[in-house]
């Protein structure tokens, strides 16, 4: 009997790692807002439906875009520290309330067109990385731009000095500075409330992409349209990190292969298709994929972008040095050696 009861114990050790190391079944993911139809309906979606099939992993994947199960996007970072998903597509600058590190990423006014805001986002990403992982236990997998960040408004501008005294949509703290610094209100909204906020004037002015604002409608609740480039709103997929270590290092291999494959899908949509929904925007031709609407467009000035540059090192970086240094000392440090020598900016 006695060695029949140590035979046991014997199998059952042997067996707990082995147990631990079994390969998921599925597949959690809160992906991004569903009006965002150009990534969420042509990239994202597709992506998950078929990664079982591109990796070869037996995976159930439960898939459902962030706002129909509900999940605010300031909260994402700690659902996926908690294992409330396995993968969530996660708007940054929203999260970044809970450590603002990770707005060091695309500060406003550091990085206002694609090729600038590439070089900040491979020079950050380790770091970011790193820092995911020790604070949230999660992983970057993917870190992408929805593309230039520019003026939705429902009031008549002809330039950033009009306004003052709006109401203008913010999704995080650099933006809402800047908005500040123009004598604005800022209004924290994520990308599913702004339509209706617009609609009702709880807000006169909203930030995002020409892509995004076309396929989110935005034309019919605003009438100017000012493309002055603040940022590039860059949005991240990211991976509890005890689900991913359920995997072996070739599935993880190959399940990073695939989410390097979205990540450019998505760096090429934020270059290819803003220049068409600006045209469309303001119906212009070619507007090949986007809906035709009747926008003012407002010229951006050399007086506007002096005023955005100026804000930056007035306002932005010492703000986000104050905020972010309380956190962590070395963060002034770890910007400088990373983003600000990318793009030729440095926080004293």
């Amino acid at each position: 009997m006695t060695r029949i009861l140590v035979a046991l114990a014997v199998g059952l050790l042997a067996a707990g790692p082995a147990a631990a190391q079994e390969t998921p079944a599925g597949m959690r993911i809160a992906g991004n807002f569903s009006s965002n139809s150009k990534h969420v309906d042509n990239i994202e979606k597709p992506f998950f439906t078929g990664l079982p099939g591109a990796t070869g992993l037996k995976l159930e994947m439960n898939y459902n875009p962030m706002d129909v199960v509900g999940v605010k996007a300031q909260d994402a970072l700690r659902l996926l520290r908690t294992g409330a998903f396995d993968v969530m597509s996660v708007q940054i600058g929203m999260a970044s309330r809970d450590d603002p590190f990770f707005e060091g990423l695309d500060l406003i006014g550091v990085s206002t067109n694609m090729a600038d805001l590439r070089k900040a986002v491979d020079a950050y990403r380790d770091a970011f990385d790193k820092r995911l992982q020790e604070k949230f236990n999660a992983k970057v997998m993917t870190l992408w731009p929805f593309g230039p960040q520019v003026f939705y408004c429902n009031a008549p501008i002809k330039s950033l000095d009009d306004m003052k005294g709006l109401k203008i949509r913010s999704f995080t703290p650099s933006m809402a500075a800047l908005i500040q610094n123009l004598g604005a209100t800022p209004v924290t909204l994520q990308f599913s409330e702004v339509y209706p906020a617009l609609q009702r004037g709880v807000a006169n002015c909203g930030v995002t992409s020409p892509t995004s604002g076309n396929s989110g409608k935005w034309p019919e609740v605003t009438t100017h349209f000012l493309p002055l480039s603040v940022s590039g709103s860059v949005q991240g997929h990211f991976m509890n990190l005890d689900y991913w270590k359920k995997f072996s290092p070739a599935e993880q291999a190959k399940i990073a292969a695939e989410f390097k494959r979205m990540e450019d899908q998505m760096w090429a949509l934020a270059v290819t298709a803003n220049d068409d929904a600006m045209n469309c925007n303001i119906g212009k031709e070619p507007c090949k994929e986007g809906t035709k609407a009747s926008m003012t467009l407002v010229d951006v000035s050399p007086a506007d972008q002096k005023k955005l540059d100026e804000a930056v090192t007035k306002v932005v970086l010492p703000i986000w040095k104050e905020s972010c240094n309380r956190v962590d000392p070395a963060c002034t440090d770890v910007w400088n050696k990373t983003v600000g020598t990318a793009r030729g900016f440095k926080i004293d």
